[in-house]
C-alpha cells in the first residue's frame, strides 16, 4: 500500500505509460487498474483523469467491456482532450446504445464540428436500426471446425487460388505429445496465448481438419515455455507473434505481419514474406516498404496480378489512426507507398484489406458509417470520383447486415470468383474472443407452384400445366397424382400459365417476376370446370325478391367472365333457381328475370350475346346432394334431391339450409365448338 502512495503510484502509472506507449495494452490495463483505485480524485484529479482515459483506451482496443467506465470516469474528472467524447461515443456504440452514443459524438462535434468519424457515428446511430432490418441474401453460420475454447481465431485468407487450404491467426493454446498443452509465453498485449498462423486442410468429404502451426516460421525461443519477457526492461525481448497474411495465386509465397518489441523498444508490426517448399516455410525475409523503420506496417493483401501490394500503417501523411497503403512492383523493388486517400481512409481505423481478381476492395474500418466496432466495407472503382492524392476513385458501401453488428466485424476472404467464404467477427462473445465465420451467397430460385382440384376441391390428378413466358420460356408439365405441381421459373419476365384437362374447361392465370432481389415462391391454383355437369356459383346475390346484382356478386361475376375469355368456343346455360316457397309461376319468372340480369352483365363486359342462353327454372330443379354436399351437410344424404317433400321432413334451421342451397344461379356447358367451323 505504501508502494501504491505518492511517488509509488506516480512510477507505477509512468511504467503503465511506457506499456501503453509500445502497444503493451494487456499489462498497461492491469497497472492502471492498480493505481486507479489509489488515486486521490480530490488531490490527483490530473492524473485520474489520465489514467481513467488510458486504461479506457486499453479495454477499448481490447474489446474489454470496461472501456466504457473508463471513458466516463476520464470525462467526470475532466480529461483535457475532448477525444474522449469520440471513443466515449465508439465504445457506447459497440455495446448498441446507439442514443447515449449520439449524445457522445454530439458533444464532441461542439470542440471539432468538422470531424467526418463522429458526423458518421451520429449518422449510424441514428439509422443503424433501420439497417438491421434489412439485411443483404448473404447466409452467415459460425464456422466451427475452426473453434477452440477461450481463444481468438480471425483473419481468414484461402492459400492461393485452391479452395481446400486455408491460412488464419489464432491463440489457441497448441498440444505437444500426448495431447497435452503446450505452455507458450503469453501476451502483453492481449493477456492471451501469442498469436501465431495455422493453417487447415479440407478432407474428402469437405470437413476442415489438420489444424496446425505453419511449419517453419517459428524458432525454438518462441516456442519455450518460459513466461512472457517483459519488453519495458532492458536486455530481454518479448515474445513475437505473427498473423493477418496473403498469398501469391499459386499459393507458395506468403505475405504477413510479424510484431516483436525488444529491449523496451517498439519495433513495430512489420510485413514479411516466406516461400513454401516440401510443406515448410522458409526462413521469413522483411520487405521494406519505408525508409524510416519506425513506421509500422501490416495487414498485407496482394492484388490477383501480385504487382500490387496494399497494406495498413500509421505512416505520417495519413488521415488518422491507421490508414491503408499501397505500393506497386518497379521491376524487383516495390514503390514509394501511396496512402489510398480520403475516400477509403479516415480518422477512424481502416483494417483488414482484401482485394478481389476484379479489383473490389474488402476492408474493415471504425470511421465510415457503421453498426459500431469494426464493419466491413466494399469499395468499387469509380473513374468520376477519383481524388488527386492515389489517383484512384472508389464508392464505398457498407457491407451491412448479417455480416456487420455492432461488435467487431473483419477480415474477409472469398473462395476464388464465388460470393462464399469466410471472415471474422467476435459477435455475442462476452470476452471479446474472435470466431471465423462462413458465408455463402444462395442461388436465388423463383418458383411457381400449386394445386389443380375441380369445384369440389378434388384433385384433377390428370391435368396438365403450360407456362409460357415473354423470356422465351416454354414448359408444359402433367401434374403429381395429388394435383400438385411445381415449376423452376426465371427472374424478370412475365408469364402465361393454363390449366388443363380432358373433361373440364381451361383456367388461365398470370404472374410476374420483375424487381425480385431474393429468392421467391408463388402459389398459384388453379379450380377447373367440369364440361358435363352444371356448376353452382356460390357468390352471386341479388336483392330480396328482386333481380337486381348486389355488389357482393362482382367477384364471382368477374370469374365467369374470365372463365368464358380463357374458353372462347364454349356456349353456356346460365340459370337461375328457387327454393319451394311462394307462387310457382312467380317463382319461376323471378329466376328468369334473375338469369337475365347476369346475361346482361356478361354482354357488358365483352362477351358475345349468342354464347349465352338465359333460363329460368323457378323451383322446378331441386338440387340432388352429390358427396361433397353430404360432407357439408351429414343430414342430407347422398343422391337426395332437395324438394319439399325431403325438406318438410327436417328441422327449422335445416329446412333453411336446403331452401338457401336451392336458392342458386348456375351455368353449363352447351357447346364447345363455338366459331371453330
Amino acid at each position: 500500500m505504501l508502494l501504491l502512495t505518492g511517488c509509488g503510484i506516480q512510477q507505477r502509472v509512468k511504467k503503465a505509460d511506457k506499456k501503453f506507449a509500445i502497444g503493451e495494452y494487456y499489462d498497461a490495463a492491469q497497472i492502471y487498474k492498480q493505481c486507479q483505485r489509489n488515486i486521490d480524485a480530490k488531490k490527483q484529479r490530473e492524473l485520474k483523469a489520465h489514467v481513467s482515459f488510458n486504461q479506457g483506451e486499453c479495454y477499448r482496443i481490447l474489446n474489454d467491456g470496461k472501456a466504457v467506465s473508463a471513458y466516463a470516469s476520464a470525462i467526470k474528472y475532466k480529461y483535457p482532450d475532448s477525444i474522449a467524447y469520440l471513443r466515449y461515443g465508439e465504445v457506447l456504440m459497440y455495446q448498441g446504445k446507439y442514443k447515449d452514443a449520439e449524445k457522445a459524438f454530439l458533444t464532441y462535434l461542439e470542440y471539432d464540428s468538422a470531424n467526418y468519424h463522429a458526423k458518421a457515428g451520429v449518422y449510424a446511430c441514428r439509422n443503424a436500426a433501420e439497417w438491421k432490418k434489412t439485411p443483404s441474401r448473404y447466409k452467415v453460420t459460425l464456422a466451427k471446425d475452426f473453434i477452440a475454447k477461450r481463444c481468438s481465431s480471425f483473419a481468414p485468407q484461402f492459400i492461393g487460388n485452391n479452395a481446400d487450404a486455408l491460412m488464419f491467426t489464432s491463440n489457441r493454446q497448441e498440444r505437444g505429445k500426448g495431447k497435452q498443452k503446450k505452455g507458450v509465453r503469453g501476451s502483453p498485449v492481449t493477456g492471451g496465448q501469442l498469436f501465431r498462423l495455422y493453417s487447415a486442410r479440407k478432407n474428402a468429404s469437405g470437413k476442415w481438419e489438420e489444424i496446425e502451426l505453419a511449419e517453419g516460421l517459428y524458432d525454438s525461443e518462441s516456442s519455450s515455455n518460459e513466461s512472457a519477457a517483459d519488453s519495458t526492461s532492458s536486455g530481454k525481448a518479448a515474445p513475437a507473434e505473427l498473423g493477418v497474411c496473403c498469398f501469391t495465386r499459386d499459393g507458395k509465397t506468403m505475405y504477413f505481419t510479424y510484431s516483436k518489441p525488444i529491449n523496451g523498444q517498439d519495433l513495430g508490426a512489420k510485413i514479411f514474406t516466406s516461400t513454401r517448399a516440401s510443406g515448410e516455410w522458409s526462413e521469413p525475409q522483411e520487405v521494406i516498404l519505408f525508409k524510416d523503420s519506425s513506421i509500422t506496417v501490416g495487414h498485407p493483401a496482394l492484388c490477383a496480378t501480385e504487382d500490387t501490394l496494399y497494406f495498413v500503417s500509421d505512416a505520417p501523411g495519413g488521415y488518422g489512426g491507421k490508414d491503408i497503403w499501397f505500393v506497386e512492383m518497379n521491376g524487383s523493388e516495390w514503390s514509394v507507398p501511396m496512402n489510398m486517400g480520403p475516400q477509403i481512409n479516415t480518422s477512424g481505423e481502416e483494417l483488414y484489406p482484401t482485394i478481389r481478381a476484379n479489383g473490389d476492395l474488402y476492408f474493415a474500418s471504425t470511421g465510415h458509417p457503421g453498426y459500431g466496432g469494426l464493419d466491413l466495407f466494399k469499395a468499387v472503382r469509380d473513374t468520376t470520383a477519383a481524388d488527386s492524392l492515389s489517383g484512384m476513385g472508389w464508392a464505398v458501401y457498407n457491407m451491412g447486415a448479417p455480416f456487420n453488428t455492432n461488435n467487431d466485424d473483419f477480415g474477409i476472404t472469398f473462395e476464388g470468383e464465388t460470393e462464399n467464404g469466410f471472415f471474422s467477427s467476435n459477435r455475442g462473445q462476452k470476452k471479446g474472443y474472435d470466431q471465423i465465420y462462413q458465408f455463402i451467397l444462395p442461388e436465388m430460385e423463383f418458383i411457381v407452384e400449386g394445386m389443380v382440384t375441380d369445384n369440389n376441391g378434388d384433385p384433377v390428378s390428370d391435368a396438365t400445366i403450360r407456362l409460357v413466358g415473354n423470356n422465351g420460356t416454354n414448359t408444359r408439365l402433367q401434374v403429381r397424382r395429388d394435383g400438385t405441381y411445381k415449376i423452376k421459373i426465371q427472374r424478370d419476365a412475365k408469364f402465361v400459365m393454363l390449366g388443363t384437362a380432358r373433361g373440364y374447361l381451361n383456367e388461365k392465370q398470370s404472374l410476374e417476376t420483375f424487381g425480385l432481389k431474393d429468392s421467391k415462391t408463388y402459389t398459384v391454383n388453379f379450380t377447373l370446370t367440369p364440361v358435363s355437369k352444371p356448376v353452382t356459383m356460390d357468390n352471386i346475390f341479388y336483392e330480396f325478391g328482386k333481380w337486381d346484382l348486389t355488389p357482393a356478386s362482382e367477384t364471382g361475376l368477374a370469374s365467369l367472365v374470365k372463365l368464358l375469355n380463357d374458353n372462347p368456343n364454349i356456349t353456356i346455360e346460365l340459370s337461375a333457381h328457387t327454393d319451394y316457397v311462394g307462387n310457382d309461376a312467380a317463382n319461376k319468372e323471378l329466376s328468369a328475370k334473375r338469369a337475365q340480369s347476369v346475361v346482361n352483365y356478361l354482354i357488358s363486359h365483352g362477351i358475345e350475346r349468342e354464347r349465352l342462353t338465359p333460363v329460368g327454372y323457378g323451383e322446378e330443379k331441386p338440387v340432388v346432394a352429390d358427396a361433397a354436399l353430404h360432407q357439408k351437410y351429414a343430414f342430407i344424404p347422398v343422391e337426395q334431391a332437395l324438394n319439399e317433400e325431403f325438406i318438410l321432413t327436417l328441422t327449422a334451421e335445416q329446412q333453411e339450409i336446403c331452401n338457401q342451397i336451392n336458392r342458386r344461379t348456375e351455368f353449363k356447358v352447351l357447346r364447345t365448338t363455338y366459331k371453330l367451323y
